[in-house]
Formats: C-alpha cells, structure tokens, sequence
C-alpha cells in the first residue's frame, strides 16, 4: 500500500465513509466530503498531510463546513487529529 493510500484508508474510515454512507448526511455534507476526497487525491502524501493540517487550521469556509459536519453528528479532522498526527509523522512521510 502506498503511502497515499494509508493516508486515505485512514480518513475513509474515521471520516468520510461514517457521512458517504449515512442517509441522514446532508446533500452538502456529501458534496463536501467528495470534494475534499478528490482534493486529497490529487496530492502525493506530504501534500495530504499539508491539506489535512490547513483544514485544521481553517479558513471562513473550512470552517464552516466543520461546523456543518459537527452539527450533524460527524466526526471530523480535528475529532481524528491526535491519532493522524502520531500515525503520519514527518519521519513516515519522508521514509
């Protein structure tokens, strides 16, 4: 598995799939979580981790699209942060 794909079956299963999956995940949720799956692949590793931290960090529109997945039930990056943080070191990265 490549690095890519680790980073990715990580956040399909603590993110992604729990709202792709849910009937009760909003349209925009969805569209959101698509848009951010796509955004995400089109990035080697360090580029995943560099937009997994920027959408901690948040601008006006990240941040209200937590807000929205937080508002209906779902957990999102900053929830999974802690374990991808110890999980994709700069040390795995660059190895």
């Amino acid at each position: 598995m490549t690095k890519e794909e680790e980073i990715m079956v990580f956040l399909h299963a603590r993110v992604f799939d729990p709202v792709l999956n849910s009937s009760k995940a909003s349209r925009s949720v969805k569209s959101g979580v698509n848009l951010t799956i796509v955004r995400m692949n089109q990035r080697d590793a360090k580029g995943m981790r560099d937009y997994f931290w920027n959408a901690i960090v948040g601008i006006e529109h990240s941040l209200r699209f937590a807000d929205l997945m937080k508002e209906e039930g779902f957990d999102r990056f900053g929830e999974v942060l802690e374990n991808f943080r110890k999980r994709f070191t700069d040390e795995w990265v660059e190895k």
